[in-house]
């Protein structure tokens, strides 16, 4: 088959095929090492500071939206997205969480400050797609996720 520029993959484009979540070689290869090292981060970070509070959900949202991986208790924590060449990390801000976020407005990123007043606001919160595409983006998830749901044990 030749390849045409419609069948390549761009970046951000999500992983379609329904057939089964992805494995750690597919993801790797999707999102690219770099990606996969914040992936595989997030998700220890997750587990060491969250210890037996969530049960990741792999989640097939159609031929758009592809394959994600939820955190959730009784609220969702957060989403992972992995996208061609890029993760991604969905964070829904209720009330309580936007009232925290604007109560430290001046110490977050600029960058970050700038995605959340970008965020369109729905009824159930603030959804924050943030694209991990350094280590300080990786700090800024951990950060809101944190504030969010402080760790249980005060890590």
């Amino acid at each position: 088959m030749t390849l045409t520029a419609n069948t390549l993959p761009q970046i951000g484009d999500r992983i379609t095929e329904r057939a089964a979540p992805p494995d750690d070689t597919a993801l790797r290869e999707w999102i690219g090492p770099e990606g996969f090292a914040y992936w595989s981060e997030l998700r220890t970070w997750i587990d060491e500071f969250y210890p037996g509070v969530f049960a990741p959900e792999w989640l097939y949202g159609g031929k758009n939206r592809g394959w994600s991986l939820r955190y959730k208790k009784t609220k969702a924590f957060t989403t992972l997205v992995p996208e061609f060449k890029r993760l991604s990390a969905v964070v829904v801000m209720g009330r309580v969480e936007r009232e925290k976020f604007e109560e430290r407005r001046y110490a977050w990123r600029p960058q970050l400050v700038k995605l959340y007043d970008e965020a369109k606001t729905y009824i159930d919160g603030k959804w924050l797609t943030l694209p991990i595409l350094k280590a300080s983006d990786l700090q800024d998830v951990k950060d809101l996720l944190a504030m969010k749901r402080p760790p249980p044990s005060g890590k």
